[in-house]
């Protein structure tokens, strides 16, 4: 199951479920998905439960949806039959992807009302447009920085097979 708990370690994975928690996420999926970080896997949906004293039922549930999200995968260990999860490989360049496409979202939001609202309602347009340069700024520096995660992403996995 890993390294013995610290308090450190016990205290990242509450704080990743608060992270997670605070992005509209389920707190028990943040938790899920700092053990992996701290540990790596693979682990049984029992390991997780025991392990972050939560139901069996709740850890199916929040790894079904960081597998669909692509933070953890499913795995399996020879001669066992159930499944086991670890954690994806680049986790984190999927994380900036769910952003880019919750910044997309939110600037289409604001695009649509730049179209609905009526122009005579100027200082709502100077608001909206202010709030629209935001989210393309915020998103074209999402993009620069995924490109060079991306970049550093494929070097390490150049030099981890290099190294076998």
């Amino acid at each position: 199951m890993g390294p013995a708990e610290d308090p450190a370690s016990a205290a990242f994975v509450e704080e990743m479920g608060l992270i997670f928690q605070a992005e509209g996420m389920p707190r028990i999926a943040g938790r899920i998905f700092g053990r992996l970080v701290l540990c790596g896997g693979p682990f049984s949906l029992s390991d997780l439960a025991l392990k972050l004293k939560a139901s069996r039922g709740s850890i199916s549930t929040n790894t079904r949806l960081l597998e669909s999200i692509g933070l953890i995968e499913r795995t399996a260990v020879a001669g066992d039959r159930q499944g086991y999860y670890r954690l994806a490989p680049d986790p984190y360049t999927r994380l900036l992807e769910g952003s880019i496409q919750r910044i997309a979202k939110a600037n289409e939001t604001v695009r649509r009302a730049q179209l609905r609202v009526p122009r005579r309602q100027a200082d709502a347009h100077a608001r909206l447009d202010e709030l629209a340069d935001f989210y393309s700024k915020t998103a074209t520096g999402f993009e620069a920085i995924l490109e060079k995660f991306a970049a550093l992403s494929k070097s390490r996995a150049r030099r981890s097979s290099s190294s076998l």
